[in-house]
């Protein structure tokens, strides 16, 4: 499988829609490596995907920068994990099988083999169509950081939409 170049498909879909280049935030620039303090054996995992999941229940996501997570408990049967997000034209696989992007189902397989200590009991979504960065560091990436630390996770697994 090749992998899915992601940056230059929305390069090349603001470009079609007549829009400025999209700005990324640090896209020349890999974040630093931080080594896990102990074996993946013992890490408690927590998980953002940016890919609008939601559960049956939860209010939908509005399609502009919207900042709000969703948690969604890692119990949560795949059949009632939902979709919305502002690149429609990339739900139709999510929407068959919500584990291509909320990959739910292999934590817990993880978890129950013992690969992974544990992982969180509230995974969380957001929305990954964000246009406002300022809106990402004051308002997203705070609440995010919040939820991680309230359930004692120890690293996090980011699934970008």
């Amino acid at each position: 499988m090749e992998p899915i170049e992601y940056m230059r498909m929305t390069r090349e879909l603001y470009e079609s829609l007549g829009h400025q280049p999209y700005g990324w935030l640090n896209a020349d620039t890999p974040p630093p490596f931080t080594k896990l303090n102990k074996p993946l054996s013992q890490c408690r995992i927590g998980m953002v995907s940016t890919s609008g999941a939601y559960v049956v229940g939860q209010q939908a996501y509005h399609y502009k920068d919207d900042t709000s997570i969703r948690a969604i408990p890692k119990t949560t049967p795949t059949d009632q994990i939902h979709f919305s997000h502002i690149t429609e034209n990339y739900l139709p696989d999510p929407r068959r099988d919500p584990n291509c992007v909320f990959p739910i189902d292999a934590l817990r397989t993880l978890e129950a083999e013992g690969v992974v200590g544990g992982v969180a009991d509230e995974l969380f979504s957001c929305m990954g169509g964000i246009y406002s960065q300022r809106r990402v560091r004051e308002e997203l990436i705070p609440a995010l950081s919040e939820s991680f630390a309230r359930q004692n996770v120890d690293a996090v697994l980011l699934v970008p939409m």
